[in-house]
Formats: structure tokens, sequence, C-alpha cells
């Protein structure tokens, strides 16, 4: 991640309850029943998309063109083209990307919005639509770092638009859309919706205790975390 003129531990631990719940959904390839699995795993998703926008919002409006944000971009860019194999090696029988290209282009657009990028931010939204099928998420979950963004700026109730675009994103899963009367999606709708509430206030809170910090071992956990649970698959 970018570094920041003094650690947060809000965004620590929102890094750390990410990194939790998506290893908690992906468990769900040892444990195929366990669909509250799931359910707790739509956290993850708002929760990084967040801490994309927590760490852009730090930035200098105006200063797009800094050695930090082109680290980060990079970062982002060559752990979109790492994880795809551990990704595609899981089986997951899914028609899209991991979600890392979904959260570069997040990131973009979140970058366009912070700096005052109008054709860059209109460029990432037409590419986000016109890749939404190939995109986890698809185009809503584009869109939600730069929510977060917005919501980092307002005060109470502004957790609300990037809690619906984050339920938008999980309608983007057929399963989910032609099942959204069933108890078990009127779960995973109302996780999403409330993991930008969630995430808003376990960043903004005081701490006083220290948050083991999440540093750049945090981008190789995705690929390697689904090479173990690959693994784990072989051998149970």
């Amino acid at each position: 991640m970018p570094p920041t003129p003094q650690r947060s531990a809000g965004l620590d631990l929102l890094k750390w309850l990410a990194m939790l719940t998506m290893v908690a959904d992906h468990l769900r390839f040892l444990m195929p029943t366990a669909d509250w699995l799931y359910v707790v795993g739509r956290l993850a998703f708002p929760l990084f998309c967040l801490g994309i926008a927590a760490n852009v919002a730090r930035s200098t409006p105006g200063q797009l063109f800094t050695a930090a944000n082109g680290r980060y971009l990079g970062w982002m860019v060559a752990f979109s083209l790492l994880s795809e194999w551990p990704y595609r090696a899981l089986d997951v029988g899914s028609g899209t990307f991991s979600i890392m290209p979904t959260l570069t282009l997040g990131l973009l657009l979140a970058l366009g919005v912070q700096h005052h990028r109008r054709l860059m931010a209109l460029g990432v939204v037409l590419v986000a639509l016109l890749a939404a099928d190939v995109l986890m998420y698809g185009w809503p979950g584009v869109l939600l770092p730069a929510a977060f963004v917005l919501a980092l700026r307002g005060g109470r109730g502004t957790w609300l638009v990037p809690g619906f675009i984050a339920v938008a994103g999980n309608l983007t899963n057929h399963w989910v859309r032609s099942n959204v009367a069933q108890p078990i999606a009127l779960m995973i709708l109302a996780v999403a919706l409330l993991s930008a509430a969630l995430g808003l206030w376990l960043l903004r809170r005081p701490y006083k205790a220290r948050v083991w910090p999440v540093g750049k071992w945090g981008y190789w956990f995705y690929p390697l975390h689904l090479v173990v649970i690959k693994l784990l698959t072989r051998l149970l």
C-alpha cells in the first residue's frame, strides 16, 4: 500500500477483517455445504474497497501523478496478473477474472474522483460497463471504491450509497439475482448493505491498542491463500 505519514489502526483493522472474511468465504471449497461462509464472505469485497478509498482519500486532491500513486497502481496491476492463475487453479467455475482487476479499475476510478480527473473517471466507467461480464461484481464493483471516497468526505448516512452499490454488486451473481426472495439471498444482500456502515465505523473510531500493520505482504496474501486452499482440496 502507498506510504502514509501516520499509521491508521482503523485501516489496518479493516484490512484484517477483509482478509479474514475473504478466507472464510473461500473455505467453502473445503466445506461446500456451509452456506453461512458465503454470507460472511460478503463483507470482504466492500471492506477491501473501503481500504482502497481510505488510502486514496489521504492523497492531496489534484496531485494525481505522484510516486506513491504510481507504486500503488503498479502493485495492483502486478497482482492482477499474478493472481489469475491461482484463481483459475482453484476451479471456481466462474466466467469472471479474479477480484484483482475489479479492484484495480476501482482504484483508477477512485483516483479520478479524488483528483478531479473527469475524463479519466468517465473512461474507467466506460471500460467497466463494457467489461462488466468478465469483472467480478461487475460495474458496481468498480464504482464502489469511488463511492467510499465520497462517503469519507461526508458525515452520518453517507454509508447508504456505497451500501446500495455493494448490494448491486452482489446482484450480479446469477443465483442471488434469481433467488432474491430466498432467506439466504436476503441475508447476503443485508450483509452487503451493512458492510459499508460497519467499515466506516471501524475506520473512524479511535483506537488505543496497536493493530498489527498490514504491509505489502498483504498483496501476496490473496494469491497464496488461493494456492493453500487448492492444496487442501487435494489433501482432504
